[in-house]
C-alpha cells in the first residue's frame, strides 16, 4: 500500500508564514479536498508534495517505488504532435524501460554468463514486463480513447496538432496524460476550472475508482462532495481535517465561527477602548505610563483573525427598473457557421418576468452562440429577437476584456458604474471578489484575464438591468465568491438566463431549463434536479422499451409533486419509532466518529517524531494502526451520512 507522510513541514514568505508544522498522513485511499481562503497556500502545498518546490523545513517521505503526479491550474502548452501521440507520450517512460528490457533479452543470450548475472537479469526483465503489464501499457490506445472522450475530445480531435487547441483543452490534454500515467498519489490544483458539467461528471466517477491516492483544490462544491471524504483547511499557516463532505466541513467550520466571532468582537471592542484611551492620553505626562502601558498590551495580543472563506457577507443588485410581463419573444431562431454548421435550428420560445432560465447542452451545442444573440451582441441569424417593453440588458460574456478601460484602475472602473449609495461599500465588494488591499489600485491593462472577468461581474451588479443574460459567470471565482453572487442571485427581482458549468450552483438558482440538444431545444418546466430526473427517465425508457408501471419518481424536489394520501395511525407509530431509532444511532456514530479522531490524532502525533518516522519497523507499525482508524472512520461517516440523509427524509 502506497503511502506519503508529511512532518513538520513549514514555508514562510519574509516574515510572513505561509504554511507552518503541517503534519498529515496520506494512504491510497485518501481523498482530500484542500479549502482556505484566497491566497492561504492552496497551490503552494500542493507544488511542494508533488515536489515541484522546497519547504524550508520539514520532511516528506514517500513509500519507495511509489509515483507523484501534479497538474498545474494553468500555463501548460502542447506542441510537436498530434493529441494522440501527445496523450502517448504519458506511457514514454515504459517505452523505454521495454526498449531496455530487449537488450535484457539479447544479453541473456550471451552463452559465458554466470547463474547468477543470469538469474538478475531475469529477474530484472520480468520486473519490467510486469510493471509493463500494470500501467496498461499494451491497452493504451483504449485507455487513451477512453480518457480523451471523458474529457470531452471527438475521435476527430485525435489527430488534429496539440498546438491547434485553445488553452482550455491544453489543460484537458495535461489532465488526460496525467491519468493516463495513473501515479499513485494525484495533486489536481483546480481540475475543472476548463471542464463542462459532462467532463466534469465523467473525472468524477473515473476518480471515485481511481486506484491511487487524490488530494485536491477545486472550487465546484458539487464535485467536492460526491469525490471527497476530507476537508484540510489551511488557516494561519495551519492545516486542519475535518472528516465528511465539503457540505459538512462548511457547516461544522460555521459553527466555530459562531465562538469565533463572538471572541473576535469581543476583542475589538477591548481594542477599541484602548486605542480610544491612547488617543485622548497620548499627549499628558501624567498618563504617560498607563499609555505605554496599553501600548504593550496592544502590541502582546493575539489578534483573533476570522478566515476570509467563511465570513458571511451580501451584495445585492439595485432595484431592476419595472418591465412588461413578456421580456423576450423568440421567433424562427436560426444560426449557422460557413453556411453549413448549423447550431440553432427554427427556435421559438417566449421569456417571462422573475424567470430564471439555465441553458444546458453538451459542449459545442451552441449555448454562448444563443446567449450572444438574446444580449443583441450577434445580429447574424435567421428569425427575430424581441424584447419587451421597458427591458433593460446586461449581458456577462466568458471574457469580458473589451467591456474594460485599461487605463483606469479596478477601483476607477467600479466608480464608473456605481450609483452614489454604492461608492462607500465598493471596497468590501471588490474584496468579496478576491480584489483585496492594494489590487483595487491596479490597472486593468495588468490584470489578468480571470481577474478582469471578476472585475466584469462586479461591475453588472451595481447597475440596475431588469434581463441579465450570464455566461459562466461562476468561472474564476472561489466557492466564497460563488456563495455571495449565489445568494444576490436568488434574490434579484428581474428575470435572469444563464450558462454555467458549476452544478451546484445550478440547483440552487435555475427555477426552469432549456437544453440545446441536436433534435433542438426541449424546454423543462422544472428546477435542475427535475430536468436530470426526466433525462435518466427517459434514458430509461430507451435502454428498456417495455413499460414499467411501477418505476417511482424520486421523493424530492427532483419530480413532480404528488399529493400523498395521509397515513394511517399504525404507520405513523411505524414512523416515529423509525426517527427514534435513527436519532439514537445517529448521535452513537458521531460519538464513535470524534473517539476515532482523538485517536488518529495521538497516532500522528506519535508518527511525527523523529524517533518514530525514522525507526522502519515502528513507522510502519503507526501507519497501519492509522490507516485501520482511517478506514473505521471513513466506514462510520458513510454511515452517518446514511442516517442523516434517511432522517432528513422522514422529518421534512
Amino acid at each position: 500500500m502506497a503511502y506519503l507522510q508529511i512532518s513538520g513541514l513549514s514555508l514562510a514568505y519574509g516574515d510572513r508564514d505561509l504554511l507552518k508544522d503541517i503534519n498529515l498522513n496520506l494512504s491510497e485511499k485518501s481523498r482530500i479536498a484542500i479549502a482556505g481562503s484566497n491566497g492561504c497556500g492552496k497551490s503552494t502545498f500542493l507544488k511542494i508534495l508533488s515536489r515541484h518546490i522546497e519547504a524550508d523545513r520539514g520532511t516528506i517521505v514517500l513509500q519507495k517505488g511509489a509515483t507523484l503526479g501534479y497538474l498545474p491550474q494553468s500555463g501548460l502548452v502542447h506542441r510537436g504532435s498530434t493529441l494522440f501521440d501527445e496523450a502517448e507520450s504519458a506511457y514514454e517512460e515504459i517505452r523505454l524501460e521495454l526498449e531496455r528490457a530487449d537488450g535484457i533479452g539479447e544479453k541473456l543470450k550471451t552463452p559465458d554468463l554466470s547463474d547468477e548475472e543470469s538469474q538478475e537479469l531475469v529477474e530484472e526483465l520480468h520486473f519490467i514486463h510486469e510493471r509493463a503489464e500494470t500501467s496498461g501499457y499494451y491497452h493504451r490506445e483504449a485507455s487513451i480513447g477512453r480518457i480523451l472522450s471523458g474529457l470531452g475530445f471527438s475521435d476527430s480531435d485525435l489527430n488534429k496538432a496539440a498546438s491547434a487547441f485553445s488553452g482550455g483543452w491544453q489543460m484537458r490534454i495535461a489532465l488526460a496524460k496525467l491519468l493516463l500515467k495513473s501515479p499513485d498519489f494525484l495533486f489536481l490544483d483546480e481540475p475543472t476550472n476548463y471542464l463542462d458539467l459532462e467532463a466534469r461528471n465523467w473525472l468524477r466517477d473515473f476518480l471515485s475508482d481511481y486506484h491511487g491516492g487524490v488530494i485536491l483544490v477545486s472550487h465546484d462544491r458539487y464535485f467536492l462532495d460526491s469525490t471527497i471524504k476530507e476537508v484540510g483547511e489551511l488557516f494561519l499557516g495551519r492545516l486542519k481535517i475535518y472528516k465528511g463532505t465539503y457540505s459538512k466541513y462548511q457547516k461544522q467550520r460555521e459553527q466555530e465561527l459562531g465562538s469565533l466571532m463572538a471572541a473576535y468582537e469581543q476583542q475589538q471592542e477591548e481594542i477599541a477602548k484602548h486605542e480610544d484611551f491612547i488617543r485622548r492620553f497620548r499627549a499628558k505626562a501624567t498618563k504617560a505610563a498607563q499609555v505605554q502601558s496599553r501600548v504593550k498590551m496592544l502590541e502582546k495580543m493575539e489578534r483573533i483573525e476570522i478566515p476570509d472563506n467563511l465570513r458571511k457577507m451580501s451584495l445585492s443588485f439595485p432595484e431592476p427598473p419595472h418591465s412588461g410581463k413578456i421580456v423576450q419573444e423568440i421567433e424562427g431562431l436560426s444560426k449557422s457557421y460557413d453556411g453549413e454548421h448549423r447550431v440553432i435550428d427554427n427556435f421559438s420560445f417566449t421569456l417571462e418576468k422573475g424567470e430564471k432560465l439555465v441553458v444546458a447542452g453538451v459542449n459545442g451545442a451552441g449555448k454562448s452562440t444563443l446567449m450572444r444573440i438574446l444580449a443583441g451582441r450577434d445580429g447574424e441569424f435567421e428569425g427575430t429577437v424581441n424584447n419587451g417593453a421597458h427591458v433593460s440588458v446586461g449581458y456577462f460574456a466568458q471574457e469580458q476584456d473589451k467591456e474594460l478601460d485599461p487605463s483606469l484602475s479596478v477601483l476607477e472602473e467600479l466608480e464608473k458604474s456605481a450609483q452614489t449609495a454604492d461608492i462607500p461599500r465598493l471596497r468590501t465588494m471588490a474584496g468579496a471578489f478576491l480584489f483585496s488591499g492594494d489590487d483595487i489600485y491596479k490597472k486593468v491593462s495588468f490584470l489578468s484575464g480571470g481577474e478582469k472577468n471578476r472585475l466584469a461581474l462586479l461591475k453588472m451588479l451595481l447597475q440596475p438591468f431588469n434581463l441579465l443574460i450570464m455566461d459562466e459567470p461562476t468561472n474564476h471565482l472561489d466557492i466564497h465568491s460563488k456563495d455571495i453572487l449565489l445568494e444576490a442571485l436568488k434574490s434579484y427581482k428581474g428575470t435572469l438566463i444563464f450558462v454555467s458549468h458549476d452544478r451546484y450552483f445550478i440547483e440552487q438558482l435555475a427555477e426552469k431549463v432549456l437544453e440545446l440538444t441536436p433534435e433542438g431545444p426541449v424546454l423543462f418546466q422544472g428546477d435542475y434536479s427535475y430536468y436530470m430526473w426526466k433525462k435518466e427517465q427517459k434514458e430509461g425508457e430507451e435502454e428498456t422499451p417495455q413499460p414499467q408501471k411501477d418505476k417511482a419518481a424520486p421523493s424530492s424536489s427532483s419530480a413532480p409533486s404528488e399529493t400523498s394520501s395521509q397515513l394511517s395511525r399504525e404507520e405513523e407509530k411505524k414512523l416515529k419509532a423509525r426517527i427514534r431509532r435513527l436519532r439514537r444511532e445517529e448521535e452513537s456514530l458521531m460519538e464513535e466518529i470524534s473517539q476515532l479522531g482523538e485517536e488518529q490524532q495521538k497516532w500522528e502525533g506519535e508518527l511525527s517524531k523523529p524517533e518514530v518516522y525514522s525507526d522502519g519497523k515502528e513507522s510502519a507499525r503507526i501507519s497501519s494502526e492509522l490507516e485501520q482508524i482511517k478506514e473505521k472512520e471513513i466506514e462510520l461517516s458513510y454511515r452517518w451520512e446514511e442516517v442523516t440523509e434517511e432522517l432528513a427524509g422522514l422529518e421534512s
